[in-house]
């Protein structure tokens, strides 16, 4: 499973989840819980993607969910 980040934005007035690991890999929420659930989303895209164009897909690296607030 892949390490998620999610984190306030001031500017966007809501939470912003990336998958480091996943270039460009990232989804907002209105709620943490709500960008949890999106950024599930954009991974799977992510990977199916890369899938379909034969882009490399990097192997996940045994961390766990991280959220701080900023």
């Amino acid at each position: 499973m892949y390490a998620i980040e999610i984190f306030y934005s001031e500017e966007d007035e809501g939470f912003i989840a990336i998958v480091p690991e996943l270039p460009g890999c990232s989804a907002f929420g209105e709620t943490e819980e709500r960008a949890l659930q999106e950024v599930k989303i954009a991974m799977q895209l992510w990977l199916a993607t890369a899938k379909e164009i034969g882009r490399g897909i990097p192997v996940p690296q045994k961390r766990s969910l991280m959220a701080s607030m900023a």
